[in-house]
C-alpha cells in the first residue's frame, strides 16, 4: 500500500488484510473495514507515537472519550470529541503512516 487511494480499494475488494502490512496500515485497514476489535488488538500493542495516534481514534469510534483522551496525551496530540471528523483523522493518520503528510 503506498496511497490512501489504495488502501481503500484494498478494503473495498477484499475481504482479508494483504499480508505485509505494517502493524500500522493493517490497523488502519481494519478500522476501515469497520473491525474495531481486530485493529484495537493491534494498535495497542504498537509502542509508538503513530501506535497511540491510532490508540486514540479507536477509543473514539468505540465512544470512550476518556479513554480517546488518555490516548491522544501519549500521542502528543489534542483530543478529539468531535465524532465527525472521525474519517477525516482516520485520513490525516493514514497519510501520515505512508508518507504523504508531515508531521
Amino acid at each position: 500500500m503506498n496511497t490512501i487511494e489504495e488502501l481503500e480499494a484494498s478494503v473495498k475488494t477484499q475481504d482479508q488484510a494483504p499480508t505485509g502490512l505494517s502493524p500500522e496500515i493493517k490497523a488502519l485497514w481494519l478500522t476501515k473495514k469497520g473491525q474495531w476489535q481486530a485493529a484495537h488488538e493491534i494498535a495497542q500493542d504498537i509502542k509508538t507515537d503513530t501506535g497511540s495516534w491510532i490508540h486514540a481514534m479507536l477509543h473514539r469510534i468505540e465512544g470512550d472519550l476518556g479513554n480517546a483522551a488518555y490516548w491522544y496525551s501519549r500521542a502528543g496530540k489534542p483530543a478529539i470529541s468531535n465524532m465527525n471528523r472521525i474519517e477525516k483523522e482516520w485520513r490525516e493518520i493514514t497519510a501520515f503512516v505512508l508518507g504523504e503528510l508531515q508531521p
